[in-house]
């Protein structure tokens, strides 16, 4: 049946100016990995709409259950791809953690994260918060909020914990930025401690996505970052409240990435090429006529096979809007964004951004010249793979030639200061100079030794 299948999708690309036109395939039957979150939908849709099928692939898509296993899988093969942190291919090619020479071609999203706070901490932190002129929060909420709360803890000796998804998640990352911009030290990493919570304000630990809620409501955490729909289920569940999207934290900051072995591309350029197509159709296709499609994805992005909440919390979010306290639900567009502002396009900037918080918080132990994160950058992000996919698909008509930066040399334009929580443009081009501008993290030639920051 599958063959059966195969070939009607191949036959009927042929004869359709409205599908792919076929490649000389490697590799036909594929699987690949994915966390149970909202930002996996272009896996989804290229699946649900028949994008894979168009270009003569035969897709099985497999849930996994924690962000190691499915970097574990890919590593050994027996994914193809999957659904990945940004920083996990970044991590695993200059060997923070497993050591494998992982790439990307496709950027998955912007935005699409939040961080949450228990009730009661929420009710500790609203004093400290001013109010818009509805007598609602006023937004973004700064960590400088939460300050005041994390030394009441400390003062009567009980440690403040908060949940990540993975050392090198994004979610780790924009949770250090968040605290850390509001006076709050997150902790560092060395080589001989990776717990990351070496002189710690706040001491972040792992839990996976799906479980935050739970984490949270048994009080092992205070709070978390994390993708949806998991800020919106603890809404939902009444047990926490989402203090900041990364929206508001950094405005269309990178978010996941699809991930394949260099050597999967290698001996697989045309299936490579395949996939790629398809992803970028089905980001399209999210982002088409203002979201239109939004509401068809979250019923798809509910299904048990796939993120498995209720569409009422996925849609939340999805179909941009963003709620708060409950009752407190606000436009945010661009929470969630697939296609549009070159979401899919792999920027060498994003990737260096990444490389950035890895060397602030010690886990790039020792300093690099800006020339390291150039060179690192270009040997996991694969710009001109995703580019003869979006020039294929100009050429079959399925593609508008003004939607790709065909001329880009893989920088963003700096992000200026007002976008950012703390004020502070970010420069993918000059590295060390904007580490040296952010006033918590390592910076210069400064490593961690022991429990102390020396040089």
């Amino acid at each position: 049946m599958k063959k059966t299948l195969i070939a009607f999708a191949a036959s009927t690309a042929l004869t359709s100016p409205a599908l792919a036109q076929m490649l000389e395939l490697e590799k036909d039957e594929l699987t690949f990995g994915f966390i149970k979150l909202t930002d996996m939908a272009p896996l989804a849709v290229a699946y649900e709409q028949g994008y894979f099928l168009d270009e003569g692939l035969f897709v099985t898509l497999e849930a996994q259950a924690n962000w190691k296993v499915l970097l574990d899988g890919v590593i050994d093969g027996q994914l193809d791809g999957a659904h990945m942190l940004a920083g996990q291919p970044l991590a695993a090619t200059i060997g923070f953690g497993t050591e494998a020479h992982i790439i990307t071609p496709f950027s998955m999203d912007l935005n699409g994260n939040g961080i949450t706070v228990s009730n009661e901490v929420w009710e500790a932190m609203k004093p400290n918060i001013p109010t818009n002129d509805e007598g609602l929060p006023q937004h973004p909420i700064s960590a400088e909020a939460l300050a005041p709360v994390v030394e009441q803890y400390k003062s009567e000796g009980k440690p403040f914990n908060m949940g990540m998804v993975f050392p090198v998640s994004t979610h780790n990352y924009e949770l250090r930025y968040w605290l850390a911009a509001g006076g709050l030290h997150p902790g560092f990493y060395s080589t001989e401690n990776i717990s990351g919570q070496i002189n710690a304000d706040v001491f972040l630990s792992v839990t996976p996505p799906p479980q935050m809620p739970a984490t949270l409501e048994a009080g092992t955490i205070h709070g978390y970052c994390v993708g949806e729909p998991w800020n919106q289920q603890a809404v939902f569940k009444g047990i926490g409240v989402p203090v900041i999207t990364d929206y508001e934290l950094w405005k269309n900051n990178p978010e996941k990435v699809f991930g394949i072995t260099a050597e999967f591309a290698e001996e697989n350029p045309n299936t490579t090429q395949a996939v790629v197509k398809a992803l970028i159709r089905a980001a399209m296709w999210l982002d088409e006529n203002d979201n239109a499609n939004r509401e068809e994805a979250v019923e798809i992005l509910s299904r048990p096979e796939y993120v498995g909440a209720d569409e009422e919390v996925i849609a939340n979010s999805m179909t941009g809007t963003f709620e708060y306290e409950k009752g407190d639900t606000r436009s945010v567009p661009d929470f969630n964004v697939f296609f549009r502002y070159n979401a899919t396009y792999p920027f060498y900037s994003d990737a260096i951004w990444y490389l950035t918080q890895m060397r602030r918080w010690g886990q790039i132990a020792e300093a690099k010249p800006d020339s390291w994160y150039d060179e690192v950058a270009k040997s996991v992000y694969k710009p001109e793979i995703y580019l003869e996919a979006a020039r294929a698909l100009v050429d079959e008509g399925l593609a508008d030639e003004a939607d790709f930066p065909w001329d880009s040399d893989g920088y963003k334009a700096p992000t200026p200061a007002e976008d950012i929580i703390d004020g502070i443009a970010y420069d993918g081009r000059t590295p060390n100079a904007y580490l040296e501008s952010l006033p918590i993290g390592l910076k210069g030639e400064q490593t961690v030794v022991g429990n102390e920051v020396e040089g």
